[in-house]
């Protein structure tokens, strides 16, 4: 028998897709904790101190191939592993998120690929491409957004859009400090928070997609 696209929708094995994220999510927290346990010391602001330091230091410090007190940075294994943890769990998150809405259009695949291009983009934090990276990754990233915040917008999901504008306007902020060198030594604060605000609203995304899901299921089930 011919599997239709409403019964692929409806698919128990799509639904545990999107809960894969979460998980993934959750390993990211696990081995960044690691990692900063592991971090052998210095930051930019002190460069002698020992371990890693929740004010001082950036989570791409865990990242690089020697601490910035020059010891050889036994961080980074854990560091990267979260790194790809957390692109392949956004990424999966990110290509089942249009079917959150019902209407499709050429924004939602304007909102698909800038994000998974974006999240593919993260990747090369690991890389000596730091800047480059963070600034192609952003704009990907802020257009994604938009167009995410549109889509959220016009599907009524107001909580979601409200969260998540407050999300982007966290990290305009990051953004803003990061370009222009003011309120630096308060950065890594701010890209901690930006950090949390994000994955808190992609777990909310992801729950509202998994109800969203079983409720199509529901209903195909009453009307079979």
């Amino acid at each position: 028998m011919r599997t239709t696209s409403k019964n692929r929708i409806t698919n128990p094995s799509t639904s545990l897709l999107l809960l894969l994220p979460l998980l993934g999510m959750g390993l990211f927290v696990f081995f960044y904790v690691i990692a900063a346990l592991r971090y052998p010391g210095g930051s930019w602001v002190e460069p002698d101190q020992e371990g890693f330091s929740f004010w001082y230091n950036y989570l791409c410090d865990l990242l690089d191939q020697n601490a910035i007190n020059g010891e050889l940075n036994t961080a980074r294994f854990h560091a990267r592993a979260a790194l790809g943890f957390l692109c392949i769990s956004v990424i999966l998150l990110w290509s089942y998120l249009p079917r959150l809405f019902s209407n499709k259009s050429l924004n939602l695949k304007l909102m698909w690929f800038t994000g998974i291009a974006s999240l593919i983009t993260i990747m090369l934090l690991a890389s000596d491409t730091h800047d480059s990276t963070v600034r192609i990754a952003g704009f990907l990233g802020g257009v994604a957004l938009i167009s995410c915040f549109v889509e959220l917008f016009k599907a009524r999901y107001y909580k979601l859009f409200t969260f998540g504008m407050v999300c982007f306007i966290v990290f305009l902020i990051n953004y803003y400090c990061y370009e222009t060198g003011l309120f630096l030594h308060s950065l890594p604060m701010i890209q901690k928070i930006t950090f949390v605000l994000f994955l808190v609203w992609f777990v909310l995304l992801d729950i509202s997609m998994y109800h969203k899901l079983k409720s199509k299921k529901k209903t195909s089930l009453e009307t079979s």
